[in-house]
């Protein structure tokens, strides 16, 4: 692994004007530089706690823990000390925007921190109050009757006798890739992809990934960032994997989704800047929201309109041996599907709250998400294992849309939209900012 050097810093700067602690002292102020170094080496500390806190580091391999876990209560002091020294170090009303947004990150991405640090010392919060506390942000409340006219709108496309979602469960069967098939298409999506992001976004030269096919994992793919321009992109197999996850899945694991945005953060703020808390990811955070919600956004940014389904007719169903001819029935289906993504926050609201079992969860997301039994079962291994990390996936998208089109980038400014896309991937904005 690259390690990132920094010069060594002293904690604080000092203030000639002012005594602080007493007669014959010299107050000094915190330097966010320390902080921010401070800052990853708890993140890391509290990754020893919690596997899957740390999502990814890059950074010195100095700064990585070593001998036995710093405790929790000690590791919950050093947070809110950090955010104390923040405090104590404002940003200038004159200095640079980015300025002004890397000190908000780190005080936000520190309340995290704390949050964290409580829950793994067994505190509990609601949904709302858990998500909010980790992510800067709480999903819409939705009821039944709130989804109704959307499934009915799937029913007029999908007539028959039976339930719904079976319905939908054998329509969609039609159009599973097969498995001797699916790395080639989900190599002509990637490539797709990329070339799209290429045209408006510039990347190092260097930037790579490495595509690996896994099985018994609560995701359907994951990009772990490897640092250096590199990722490594899984799919999970364990469950069918249909014509529209290869653009799904390209565009979000990698262009322009998390592959892109993570080599951007290194190359614009961790390499070009020298601020080392991006070297170093903890997936509760309000930084996941921003990263799933630009991931998810990606889509529809790389292929606008048509586009997306003129391309699987015609490139990814040869592929993979489908007919090219169904193409845009199923396209409308899964159009109308997508508008029950919601749904899913629902279920993890009342499963984490404690209103309902996981029968009654999946059994939920069959008749409101149209999830079949096994892809429900799967969900909520996920709710187990993510907790309230699912609002990241539809309010991040939404909330970057809406950010980026109020800045102009709407569908018909397409090279706008690209441009603000870029900058709000290579920045410090978190779901705050977005507002």
């Amino acid at each position: 692994m690259r390690a990132l050097r920094m010069p060594a810093l002293a904690g604080c700067v000092l203030l000639a004007a002012a005594a602080c602690g007493g007669p014959g002292r010299t107050e000094v102020m915190p330097d966010v530089n320390a902080i921010a170094e401070r800052y990853v080496k708890l993140v890391l500390a509290v990754g020893r706690h919690d596997p899957d806190y740390v999502d990814a580091y890059y950074g010195d391999d100095s700064w990585k823990p070593t001998g036995a876990p710093r405790s929790l209560p000690d590791l919950a002091a050093e947070a809110a000390a950090l955010r104390a020294d923040l405090a104590r170090a404002p940003v200038p009303a004159d200095a640079p925007e980015l300025d002004r947004l890397r000190h908000e990150y780190l005080d936000r991405q520190l309340a995290s921190v704390e949050s964290r640090i409580s829950m793994l010392s067994g505190v509990t919060y609601t949904f709302d109050e858990e998500s909010q506390r980790l992510y800067d942000a709480v999903a819409p409340h939705h009821s039944e009757a709130d989804f109704q006219a959307v499934l009915d709108e799937i029913a007029r496309l999908l007539p028959g006798a039976g339930p719904l979602v079976d319905r939908y469960a054998a329509f969609r069967e039609r159009f599973v890739i097969p498995r001797d098939r699916l790395d080639a298409v989900f190599r002509a999506a990637i490539t797709e992809c990329r070339a799209r992001t290429l045209a408006h976004l510039q990347l190092p030269a260097d930037e790579t990934f490495t595509v690996e096919y896994v099985t018994n994992k609560s995701w359907s793919a994951y990009n772990w960032y490897q640092g250096h321009d590199t990722s490594l992109i899984q799919v999970n197999t364990d469950l069918p994997i249909t014509i529209d996850r290869a653009i799904d899945l390209a565009c979000h694991e990698g262009y322009p989704g998390h592959h892109v945005y993570n080599v951007l953060l290194e190359q614009t703020l961790v390499r070009g800047r020298g601020w080392v808390e991006f070297s170093v990811y903890p997936l509760f955070s309000p930084q996941s929201l921003i990263a799933e919600g630009t991931a998810n956004l990606g889509i529809e940014v790389a292929f606008p309109g048509d586009e997306r389904t003129t391309f699987e007719r015609d490139t990814l169903y040869p592929l993979a041996g489908l007919d090219p001819a169904t193409a845009a029935r199923y396209a409308a289906v899964q159009k109308a599907v997508e508008a029950l993504s919601y749904a899913g926050n629902e279920a993890a609201r009342r499963y984490l709250n404690g209103e309902i079992d996981r029968e009654a969860a999946a059994a939920w997301l069959g008749r409101y998400a149209m999830m079949p039994a096994d892809r429900a079962q799967q969900r909520t291994r996920f709710f187990d294992q993510y907790r309230s990390y699912v609002i990241n996936y539809n309010l991040g998208r939404d909330l970057a849309r809406a950010y980026i089109e109020g800045r102009g980038g709407t569908e018909d400014h397409p090279d706008v939209r690209w441009r603000e896309f870029g900058t709000l991937l290579a920045s410090p904005r978190l779901p705050g900012g977005l507002r």
